[in-house]
């Protein structure tokens, strides 16, 4: 059974996927640096399979049959999920932000709370 930071983690990475189909619903390419200059018909399809490398890559690393891998990965998502919230926080005030919903907002900062939480409770001392 895992333990509860391990719990922690699972809900992030969780949480991460669904923000990311969120994202798709609220058109984040919109704001995102580098695709917002693109037109809408060519950032949409890229903006989306664009995730089908980076979900493959996200879950080849934290299902590595190295532990001390494994470690880096969640390691590595976990601070990300924290960062991603200041990263909301920052584009927010973007005339295109569509992330105001009580669901987008729970995906983000539940995020970067399950991703405190494994920094807390799950993180081990060396890695």
């Amino acid at each position: 059974m895992p333990r509860l930071g391990e719990w922690a983690f699972l809900l992030g990475y969780g949480l991460l996927a669904t923000h990311e189909l969120d994202a798709v619903l609220r058109a984040e390419w919109r704001v995102l640096p580098g695709l917002s200059w693109l037109a809408e018909d060519l950032a949409r399809p890229l903006f989306i399979a664009l995730h089908v490398p980076l979900f493959a890559l996200l879950t080849a690393w934290i299902g590595s049959t190295e532990p001390a891998t494994r470690q880096r990965a969640r390691l590595g998502i976990s601070l990300f999920l924290v960062v991603h919230l200041g990263l909301h926080g920052l584009f927010a005030d973007h005339p295109h932000y569509a992330f105001r919903q009580p669901s987008s907002e729970l995906y983000i900062v539940g995020g970067a709370l399950c991703g405190l939480a494994w920094l807390l409770l799950g993180r081990p001392q060396k890695l």
